[in-house]
């Protein structure tokens, strides 16, 4: 959660982070550090069953995304998934499946090498 605070504090709005990693791994916590990192005070939880989750009350709205359970790219079109890629915002997505992120793509991998430790490439 540490690595991902550091990381969001210098973020000025635009940027996309891609996490990668098997069920477990970290993804959403790593999704809760940077909305510590953009001072948000709502209580960051998965998305599994929304699809998207908003957080407005931070520097940075954050758009929180899981999108393991979507099957076709064109399920995003259909929920309007445009309007969430502005300069304005941050948006962090599990499980991606958009062919044309846009953005300042960071993309993140998490990989479990014991029950408390991860291994996390940033690049």
């Amino acid at each position: 959660m540490e690595i991902a605070r550091s990381l969001a504090i210098s973020f000025k709005g635009g940027e996309t982070i891609l996490l990668y990693g098997e069920l477990g791994a970290g993804k959403t916590v790593f999704a809760k550090g940077i909305a510590q990192g953009l001072e948000i005070s709502e209580n960051i939880v998965s998305p599994t069953f929304m699809l998207v989750r908003e957080y407005h009350s931070g520097l940075l709205p954050l758009y929180h995304f899981d999108m393991y359970r979507i099957t076709d790219e064109s399920e995003l079109t259909e929920i309007g998934i445009d309007e969430y890629f502005d300069d304005n915002s941050v948006r962090v997505i599990e499980w991606n499946k958009l062919k044309d992120v846009r953005g300042k793509i960071i993309t993140v991998k998490i990989e479990t090498v014991g029950e408390n430790e991860r291994w996390i490439e940033i690049f």
